[in-house]
Formats: structure tokens, sequence, C-alpha cells
């Protein structure tokens, strides 16, 4: 069955990306195409970058990016689950995407993100860096608004048409991830 991680990859005390990937775990439990769990950056706890070769090379020395580089291959897909920090994501995430290289390629991802307005500018940062990777991102995305998803900017109370526009950005993922398992299959 295809296997997809969400990835909660803010990891800063206060956060509001938990109840966030709870939702989207929630809806994802209904479905009967793929299995879904919790990938959170914040138990992960990789360190910066300190690989003295480039991810390309797959050539790593340290036993925390091993274990990374095992974590991501078992995925077929990504749901990342992130805010907006400065018109951007998290220094986390970017972290966890440059780590390793092979083990993204070939794999579908998908976005829900949150901020004032939308979280809309972490996913436009982050899609070229999903090419580079060749994940291939889905075009539906959740945009949650703090104003309108969130009640006090705190409480995480989704408005109503974001259940259909999960169900549409699942749907693509699922599709695209099955289908991509073909190019992972060893020659």
């Amino acid at each position: 069955m295809t296997k997809i991680a969400v990835v909660l990859a803010s990891t800063r005390p206060g956060r509001r990306g938990e109840p966030v990937a709870d939702w989207v775990l929630k809806h994802a439990a209904q479905r009967t195409d793929a299995h879904f769990e919790l990938l959170d950056l914040a138990q992960v706890n990789l360190p910066p970058l300190d690989e003295p070769m480039p991810p390309a090379t797959g050539r790593y020395t340290h036993e925390h990016t091993k274990a990374w580089a095992a974590t991501v291959a078992g995925y077929d897909g990504f749901v990342f689950v992130t805010p907006e920090y400065n018109h951007s994501y998290p220094g986390a995430l970017k972290n966890a995407l440059d780590r390793v290289y092979a083990e993204w390629n070939n794999k579908a991802a998908a976005f829900v993100s949150y901020g004032f307005d939308g979280g809309v500018r972490a996913v436009e940062a982050l899609r070229p860096v999903m090419a580079t990777l060749q994940l291939a991102d889905v075009g539906s995305q959740v945009a949650l608004s703090l104003h309108h998803d969130f009640t006090g900017f705190t409480e995480f109370t989704p408005a109503e048409h974001q259940a259909g526009a999960l169900t549409t950005t699942l749907d693509q993922l699922v599709a695209w991830s099955t289908a991509l398992a073909t190019l992972r299959v060893p020659g």
C-alpha cells in the first residue's frame, strides 16, 4: 500500500502545526488507498547540515543522516504541513530537505500551509526545491488563514470548505505517489 508521511515542519515551541497535522491525519485515516503517518521534525531533531559530501553523492557519514535517509526512503509521498515564516518556510524543513537527495527522488509532495495569508508564499518557495529534489508536487493545496481558520489566531478551527480542499489535495497526492512508484522499482 502507498505510504505517505505527514511532515510537521515547524519545530518551535507554541507551534500551530500540531492540530493542523492531526486534522490532516484524521481525514487521511478515512481513506483506504494509502497509509498515512506523522513525521514530526521536532522529534527527528536533525542538527544543521554537517555532511562533508554533497547529499547527491549519497555518501552519508553521520548516523543521524543515515537514519534520516532510511526514514525518507520508506515513504512514497509527503504532505508537508508548514507555516509561513518571513515569506518562506521554516529552516528545520530546509535542513531536512537538503540533508539527503536520492531518497526524495520520484515521489510526490503536497502542501498544507498556514499563516496570516494562508502560508501560500511558503509553498511557492518550496515548489522549486521540490523540483530540484525530483519530488513531483501536486497542484492542489490547502492554505489555512490565521484570520479565518484559527480562532483568536491560536485555536485551529478550519472553515468548512477546507475539508474539500484537503480531500482534493490528498486525492492528487495518492494518485501521483502511486503512479511514481513504477519509477522507483530497482532495474
